[in-house]
């Protein structure tokens, strides 16, 4: 009888392609939109649009605390409605790690994506708007499989920026009144959150004494 002990291989979660609670994830990204509906409800019903000026104000030190409040407020329905469906989609797939990781990414990408706005913006300017934190999770989604060396991850990845790849101009200098600083350093965050949680869940290296041979993490997988 050989009782030697054998590895048992467990799904690395951050491979995952989809929520491991795909009903309990949707919940939490339509109760999120929910709430920026219900604060542009609010907003233009109630406040006839004076929350727009707690956004981010360039390098203010007032102005620090709209990077709690950016991301909650849209200058128009419009606005909103052009960033409904990013938010949907890009945030309930971001969850495919589980929802406590999802919440420490997208406050990394919250924080990350506003103090690039309040530092590099234009003088005297306001910025509101999710964008910042949607191209954030964009970029996490897109990226992820590459520091994962997960092959499905990257098919997706591949989906999402055929479908989506347009919207990466947006990190460049154009229209005055579209936050490419939010948009890019919420990429540059989204990228920061992906390595981060592809280093954090990476298996250790194991050794078989038996065989001789070493097994190093890093396999390209689905």
């Amino acid at each position: 009888m050989d009782n030697t002990p054998t590895a048992v291989r467990t799904q690395n979660p951050a491979k995952r392609i989809l929520p491991p609670h795909p009903l309990r994830a949707a919940v939490v990204i339509v109760a999120f939109t929910a709430v920026l509906y219900l604060v542009e409800l609010a907003n233009a019903g109630f406040f006839h649009g004076s929350l727009d000026n707690d956004g981010i104000h360039a390098r203010s030190l007032s102005g620090l605390l709209g990077i709690v409040w950016a991301p909650l407020l849209h200058v128009s329905w419009a606005h909103l409605v052009a960033n409904t469906l990013p938010v949907l989609l890009f945030g309930f797939l971001a969850m495919a790690g589980g929802i406590g990781p999802w919440i420490a990414v997208t406050a990394t990408i919250w924080l990350i994506s506003g103090l690039g706005v309040w530092l590099i913006s234009p003088d005297g300017s306001v910025t509101v708007g999710a964008s910042g934190v949607a191209f954030g999770w964009l970029m996490f989604l897109l990226v992820r499989g590459l520091f994962n060396r997960s092959l499905w991850q990257i098919v997706v990845a591949m989906v999402l920026l055929f479908y989506w790849g347009s919207v990466l101009w947006g990190l460049l200098p154009g229209r005055a009144d579209i936050s490419w600083q939010g948009h890019l350093f919420g990429a540059l965050a989204g990228v920061l959150c992906a390595w981060l949680v592809a280093r954090a869940n990476r298996p250790p290296a194991t050794i078989n004494k038996n065989a001789a041979t070493m097994t190093l993490p890093g396999n390209f997988t689905g």
